[in-house]
């Protein structure tokens, strides 16, 4: 179906012009264009109109956890929160570390995900072979857990981390955490309470000092071997330092926040408790405030949500038995125009850092831009009125957001030109594609 979005407030490329968006068939066919034939007029008066966000880092679960998460359910809470296409973590079961894996996931997405997807291939410390022979139009990069996050995927061996680092030509993704001070904090800590541990400790025992000596061993591995590096879900303003101001075309070692970084604090950790449980931990105020400002700074390139779901069941544990991790999709774009409504954030800057930094540094093809030929993944972000919380998408049921009301929402969402979201409901519609990337 051709669409003509009018009256939008268009924010595209550190612009926002108040004008028509015109979609032809799969395409954006211009913005103040004349209209194509016999199309669908909707009136945006009042909302922002914004290139879908490219989520660089979530989890969908599946194969193999399917009872927290799928592929169809976790991209229908994406569609949801704006988000129309993603990349997907290797660590489910089976890993997704070699090219056959990879193909099972592509063909699964295929059938099913309602938004565009592209996957991971893992890196751990027996598939050297796989991260140096992997086509590089099959994956967005390769991922190393270089923190005991994720079990038989950490990568501790220097000399393992030497040689993807040195390797590979394709993004390396890490997750920085330093594994032996964390089990020593984590000794400490059970010493002390035992099985009791309270939830405020989990930033004392996911440390400063765990993220900063593993973001900074990183960085200089990436500098000795010229590596395009991605620092994922930075946390601390220590970290902040490792990382240079300016475009994200001239770098090639970039940093990454997540929203949940940029929303809560040590402070809720009272209130929600093991619900805002992730890795690496949410810390300190001051902390959270570094972050934001290297948003606003340049030196985060780019925002993501670590969608991660984990069942109520599973999270109602103690400290120690609650996983990590939290569904994030459908609420994180509308947390960040929370902060574009109080100044924290410039529109302009939301854009950049949600669709345009991504598409960038992925060399994804063809989208993250409002451009005349490009994919129409669009997004209308409106005020809302809404004093209950929203239906949730994701298969797990429950939101770290709860009891918060965010003053606006995504009341539609289109992929490839299908509208997929509208109001509060799910649309059918043809499934998403398969990222291409210049490469």
């Amino acid at each position: 179906m051709n669409t003509v979005i009018v009256n939008a407030k268009i924010v595209n490329e550190g612009q926002v012009v108040e004008g028509d968006l015109s979609v032809e068939g799969e395409r954006i066919k211009g913005i103040n264009v004349s209209h194509p034939s016999n199309p669908k007029i909707i009136d945006a008066r009042g909302a922002w109109l914004i290139p879908g966000m490219i989520d660089d880092q979530v989890h969908f679960r599946e194969p193999g956890f399917e009872h927290k998460g799928t592929i169809e359910t976790e991209s229908r809470a994406a569609v949801a929160g704006g988000i129309t296409s993603y990349m997907e973590m290797p660590n489910c079961n089976p890993l997704t570390v070699n090219e056959e894996a990879l193909i099972d996931k592509r063909n699964r997405a295929a059938k099913v995900s309602s938004a565009n997807y592209g996957f991971y291939l893992g890196a751990t410390n027996d598939n050297i072979e796989d991260v140096k022979s992997i086509n590089p139009r099959l994956t967005c990069g390769v991922k190393v857990f270089m923190g005991a996050s994720t079990g038989n995927m950490l990568v501790d061996a220097p000399k393992i981390l030497e040689m993807i680092f040195s390797s590979t030509p394709l993004l390396v993704a890490t997750h920085c955490e330093d594994t032996p001070t964390i089990r020593e904090q984590e000794s400490l800590a059970l010493e002390k309470w035992g099985e009791d541990i309270p939830m405020r400790e989990h930033p004392n025992i996911r440390s400063e000092e765990a993220c900063y000596l593993s973001s900074s061993f990183a960085v200089g591995l990436a500098k000795k071997h010229g590596t395009k590096l991605h620092v994922l879900h930075l946390t601390t303003a220590r970290e902040m330092e490792l990382f240079e101001a300016g475009p994200i075309e001239e770098k090639k070692i970039t940093a990454e926040a997540c929203v949940h970084h940029l929303f809560f604090s040590d402070s809720d950790y009272e209130e929600r408790g093991t619900f805002i449980k992730c890795n690496p931990a949410i810390k300190s105020k001051e902390d959270r405030d570094a972050i934001v400002q290297a948003v606003n700074e340049d030196r985060i390139d780019v925002i993501a949500t670590d969608h991660a779901p984990h069942t109520l069941e599973e999270k109602r544990n103690n400290y120690l038995r609650a996983p990590s991790g939290m569904p994030l999709a459908q609420d994180s774009l509308v947390s960040l125009f929370d902060k574009v409504n109080s100044g924290i954030f410039a529109v302009e800057k939301v854009v950049e850092k949600t669709s345009h930094a991504p598409a960038k540094l992925y060399e994804v093809s063809e989208r993250g831009f409002l451009r005349e030929g490009y994919y129409a993944d669009l997004v209308l972000i409106s005020p809302s009125n809404k004093k209950s919380d929203r239906e949730i998408f994701s298969k797990c049921g429950w939101s770290p957001f709860s009891g918060h009301h965010f003053a606006n929402e995504v009341s539609a969402t289109w992929v490839n030109g299908s509208l997929r979201y509208e109001n509060g409901r799910i649309l059918s519609g043809p499934c998403g594609k398969a990222m291409e990337y210049k490469r």
